[in-house]
């Protein structure tokens, strides 16, 4: 297709043999490779990182991390426009490989042994970072779904470790990714006070609705989302929200699935 790599992709000799089974903080055998071509980014992976991970099952993951087959196309010349679409899943991409996949399917539940389930019916959702240690997130901030897929849910810190530029990966829309520690703010705020309802408590950061976005000058918007050198992109941030939850371009049609 004549496509022009910008990225190398990462050595493993047996991408499925080399993840068949859980990798216990060692380093994780990825392989990926991205590509621009008709005015498209596209990232082909095997979803498995270049960087060591925790152990998988945990307390609180049951899944085993497993290589995977993953092709996501993002537009290569995103354009911002008046509204934000919210996603779900997946709502990016990081340049290892990794898909990124802030949200969670898990709502409060006083009838599950765990205390939460998929049941939305008490509209407490889990924040994945807010309630990282009842769902296994490693020290990457990462952790395994029910098919293998290790995604980040917050910054990817073994990927920063090794990087050499600002730029984390892509988001649905196309536009970049970026981590550049306090010089980006969240816009988002804990509200005061405690819940009404639902689980009760204070208001900690445990679920979603533990957040409330109330800008102010110099943060981010309500999709993480600022300027940078001039362009538009979104960051990733050290507070909720994390990574963007919600894109202002055009989302490619390989995202916004569970």
């Amino acid at each position: 297709m004549n496509r022009k790599t910008i990225r190398s992709t990462f050595a493993c000799a047996a991408a499925l043999a080399c993840a068949s089974n859980a990798l216990p903080a060692a380093a994780a055998s990825g392989s990926v490779t991205i590509t621009k071509s008709r005015g498209e980014i596209c990232m082909v992976s095997n979803g498995l990182p270049d960087h060591p991970t925790g152990t998988f099952p945990n307390r609180g993951n049951p899944h085993r991390m497993s290589a995977q087959y993953i092709e996501v196309c993002v537009p290569e010349s995103p354009v911002r426009t008046a509204r934000a679409t919210p996603l779900r899943g997946a709502t990016g991409f990081a340049l290892n490989g990794v898909m990124i996949r802030p949200g969670t399917a898990d709502y409060y539940d006083p009838s599950s042994p765990r205390g939460f389930s998929r049941n939305r019916s008490s509209g407490w959702k889990l924040d994945g970072m807010g309630a990282g240690q009842r769902l296994g997130l490693d020290m990457n901030n990462a952790h395994v779904d029910h098919r293998g897929l290790y995604h980040y849910h917050g910054k990817p810190t073994g990927f920063l470790k090794g990087a050499k530029s600002s730029l984390v990966g892509f988001a649905a829309d196309g536009f970049e990714i970026h981590y550049v520690g306090a010089g980006a703010i969240s816009g988002y705020s804990l509200k005061p006070g405690n819940r009404n309802g639902g689980p009760g408590g204070r208001h900690d950061g445990t679920y979603v609705q533990d957040w409330e976005y109330t800008g102010g000058q110099g943060r981010l918007d309500e999709c993480n989302g600022g300027i940078l050198n001039g362009t538009f992109v979104y960051f990733v941030t050290d507070t909720y929200p994390y990574f963007p939850h919600c894109a202002w371009g055009k989302v490619s049609p390989d995202f916004g699935r569970p």
